[in-house]
C-alpha cells in the first residue's frame, strides 16, 4: 500500500490465541476508527500497533521506519515508537496528582520543561484549577481529558485510543467528542481509535474498519460503509435491519437501473452490471432511503418504488419513534425509525395503512 512521511501502515496476521488478519494505512491527520463487536481483536490489534503485543507476522510502519518486522526480526518497544496511548480505563497512577500524571509521561524532554509542558496541555484539554487532585477526586470526564493530555503531551508519532468514551455518561461523552474534533484540527498525526459504537465512529472517524472474529470485513468513509455495505455481516454490523430478497428480473444499462421482483412489487435499483436476469439477491435499504407517505395529506414523492404497508408496532425513544410494519404481498416487515415530531405530523399510528416509497439510489445489493 502507498505511504507518505507520518503515516503508519499495518499488516498483520496472527492465527494462535487471538486470531487477527488486517492491512492498512492511517493517514497522518487522520482519525480511523476501528469498529466491531466485543471479543473481535480491535484491542489486541491496538496492542500491537503500541508494541505491547507480538504479532505472528506482518509489518507495522511508520513513514520510512519499521516498527515491527518479523522477516527481518524488528520489534521496537513502546518507547522507541514513541506514541500516546489512552487505554480503555486510562491507566492513571493513582498516587499521582494530575499534573504529576502526565508530567509521568514526560522523560523524553529535559526536566525543568516537563511541568510547564504538562500543564500546558491540562490546559489545552479544559482541565486548568485541577492539576493537583489525585483521579480519585476526578470525574469520568475529567479523567479521560487527563489520560489524553498524557498522551498528547509526548508529542507523539501516534494516537491510538481504545474505547475512549466508554467510561464516561452521555452527556460527558457529548463534550469530549467536541473536544476530539476540536484537537484533530491541530495535531498531523495518525490517530486511531477503537470503538464498538457506529455513531462515534460515524461522527469523528475520516475513515473505518469494521473488524469481527479478527478479521477485516470492509474499510471505507463510515458513511460509505453504512450506505453500501459489502455482504450482509457487514450490513448487520452496521446495525441496517432491513435486508431482503429479491430476483433480477431486468437491466436497464441507459437509464443505469436493475429492476429487482420483491414479492408482487418491482423495485428500481441502483444499476449493478455483473448481475445476470433471473439471479437470487440479497438487498437492504438504511434508513434515510425510507420516504413515508402523510396519512393527512396523502402526498408522496414520485418514486417507482412505492409500497404498501400496514404499522404493526410503535416504540417511542425520546425524540425518535422506532416502528414495525408488515409490507403488503411480501413475507419480510420494514423497519423504521422517524422522528417523533414527523411521526405525529404525518399521523403514524398502529394498525393504520399506508405507503412508502423507496429511494432507488439507496438500494443496495450485497455480495453473496
Amino acid at each position: 500500500m502507498p505511504q507518505d512521511v507520518g503515516d503508519l501502515y499495518c499488516q498483520i496476521k496472527q492465527d494462535k490465541q487471538i486470531r487477527l488478519d488486517a492491512e492498512f494505512v492511517c493517514k497522518a491527520g487522520e482519525v480511523l476508527a476501528v469498529v466491531g463487536p466485543s471479543g473481535g481483536g480491535k484491542s489486541t490489534l491496538l496492542r500491537m500497533i503500541a508494541g505491547l503485543n507480538h504479532p505472528e507476522s506482518g509489518v507495522i510502519r511508520y513513514g520510512d521506519r519499521d516498527w515491527f518486522n518479523d522477516g527481518d526480526k524488528i520489534h521496537l518497544t513502546p518507547q522507541q515508537r514513541h506514541l500516546g496511548y489512552v487505554p480503555q480505563h486510562f491507566g492513571l497512577f493513582p498516587n499521582l496528582t494530575a499534573l504529576g500524571n502526565v508530567v509521568a509521561a514526560l522523560d523524553h524532554i529535559p526536566k525543568a520543561e516537563r511541568e510547564p509542558r504538562a500543564k500546558e496541555w491540562l490546559e489545552r484539554v479544559n482541565l486548568h484549577g485541577l492539576p493537583d487532585r489525585l483521579p480519585a477526586n476526578l470525574s469520568g470526564g475529567q479523567r479521560q481529558r487527563v489520560a489524553l493530555a498524557r498522551a498528547l503531551a509526548r508529542e507523539p508519532s501516534v494516537l491510538l485510543l481504545d474505547e475512549p468514551f466508554s467510561a464516561v455518561d452521555r452527556e460527558t461523552r457529548e463534550r469530549l467528542y467536541l473536544e476530539l474534533a476540536r484537537l484533530k484540527s491541530q495535531l498531523s498525526i495518525p490517530v486511531i481509535m477503537v470503538t464498538h459504537d457506529l455513531n462515534e465512529a460515524l461522527l469523528l472517524a475520516d475513515n473505518m474498519i469494521l473488524i469481527s472474529q479478527g478479521k477485516m470485513l470492509q474499510q471505507g468513509i463510515p458513511h460509505e460503509v453504512l450506505t453500501r455495505p459489502r455482504t450482509e455481516a457487514v450490513a448487520k454490523q452496521m446495525g441496517l435491519r432491513n435486508i431482503f430478497d429479491a430476483y433480477v428480473i431486468a437491466q436497464e444499462e441507459e437509464r443505469q437501473i436493475t429492476w429487482l421482483k420483491f414479492g408482487e412489487h418491482l423495485i428500481a435499483s441502483t444499476y449493478f452490471d455483473s448481475l445476470e436476469v433471473g439471479a437470487k439477491v440479497r438487498w437492504v435499504i438504511p434508513n434515510q432511503g425510507i420516504r413515508f407517505n402523510s396519512i393527512k395529506q396523502g402526498r408522496l414523492c414520485r418514486s417507482f418504488n412505492k409500497l404498501e404497508i400496514t404499522i404493526d408496532s410503535m416504540l417511542t425513544m425520546g425524540e425518535t419513534v422506532r416502528l414495525i410494519a408488515s409490507v403488503k404481498g411480501v413475507k419480510h416487515q420494514l423497519h423504521a425509525e422517524v422522528p417523533l415530531h414527523y411521526s405525529n405530523k404525518i399521523g403514524l399510528v398502529v394498525g393504520v395503512v399506508t405507503e412508502v416509497a423507496f429511494k432507488s439510489e439507496l438500494i443496495h445489493i450485497l455480495e453473496p
